[in-house]
């Protein structure tokens, strides 16, 4: 299976402030701010949402390919990434621009204060997924404005299901717009504030979001928040389209220690969706045992693949 990750390309610039950020911001002069911060400590990393959600992806067995627009600064990007065999196939080059490039500046509290110039990513739109054969997932990630927008278009489209995980994005977008990729998109993949940005600006909860028309008969399959403040992947799956299969319509909620990186990654096979009854019951065992392997309904749950997995009904 061949992933196309739309999204951005950049270098993120790492500094770290040996202090604090408020031993050195007089809050009644910020009108007036004017600071300089040393930092002994610095590193540049090969970022970007796709080019992060691509290795991993490659790290973790599977095929992506990042689709993005980068700028003439990017060659020992791309030499490490030939290093790391990550396919380039999908990268443009925009000579006149630079890639896009993040300067972030963390004090010993952990605040950061971070510059953002998107560069080249602004002409992502003149990449076409159409250029791209023999793909059976997407992403659209955080990119230029109309790039994002086309993109998902594009894979509606194409008939290619594709998570829509706007992250950084966010704000470029109003209710309209959000609505719009959510009836496009197979997944939607917010971590807890996005997630109630999300329901700000379309009126709607996680829950209902998850059943407006769209293409078909539903908009989504799936919504994938992260809580950070838990450490836990919450992923709540509307099972219609299996569950008929059996009769009977059920909606999952699977909690999962672990990464964003399981749910942008395309790994949702790890999610086991056999799992699942039309019982009101909690499974709370990790792992579940033997014996609570079929309920009264006569279903079985498979857990072994999902250990650290609790089911709630």
């Amino acid at each position: 299976m061949t992933a196309l990750i739309t999204g951005s390309m950049a270098y993120d610039t790492i500094m770290v402030f040996q202090d604090q950020f408020k031993n050195h911001i007089l809050p009644d002069q910020v009108h007036i701010l004017n600071v300089s911060f040393l930092v002994p400590e610095m590193r540049r990393n090969y970022g970007g949402c796709a080019g992060n959600i691509a290795y991993n992806l490659h790290l973790l067995g599977g095929e992506g390919k990042p689709m993005a627009t980068v700028g003439s600064d990017f060659q020992p990007y791309a030499d490490w990434m030939d290093a790391k065999g990550v396919s380039r196939d999908g990268i443009t080059m925009v000579e006149e621009e630079f890639t896009a490039q993040a300067f972030i500046t963390t004090d010993q509290d952990d605040n950061q204060i971070t510059a953002f110039h998107p560069g080249a990513m602004n002409h992502a739109h003149i990449n076409k997924v159409s250029d791209h054969a023999g793909v059976s997932l997407g992403i659209v990630s955080p990119d230029g404005r109309q790039g994002m927008i086309e993109h998902a278009e594009q894979f509606a489209a194409a008939g290619i299901p594709f998570i829509f995980d706007p992250g950084q994005g966010m704000p470029m977008f109003d209710g309209a717009d959000l609505t719009r990729f959510a009836e496009q998109a197979t997944y939607c993949a917010f971590n807890d504030y996005e997630a109630k940005l999300m329901e700000e600006r379309t009126g709607k909860t996680m829950e209902q979001g998850a059943d407006f028309p769209g293409h078909g008969e539903r908009i989504v399959d799936g919504l994938f928040t992260l809580c950070a403040a838990q450490g836990q992947l919450i992923v709540e799956v509307d099972a219609e389209r299996e569950a008929r299969l059996h009769g009977r319509r059920c909606r999952l909620r699977y909690r999962h220690n672990g990464q964003r990186a399981i749910a942008t990654s395309g790994q949702l096979q790890n999610t086991e969706t056999q799992e699942r009854c039309p019982n009101q019951r909690r499974h709370g065992h990790e792992p579940v045992p033997e014996s609570c392997r079929r309920c009264e309904s006569g279903f079985v749950h498979n857990h072994r693949n999902v250990t650290s997995n609790r089911i709630v009904h």
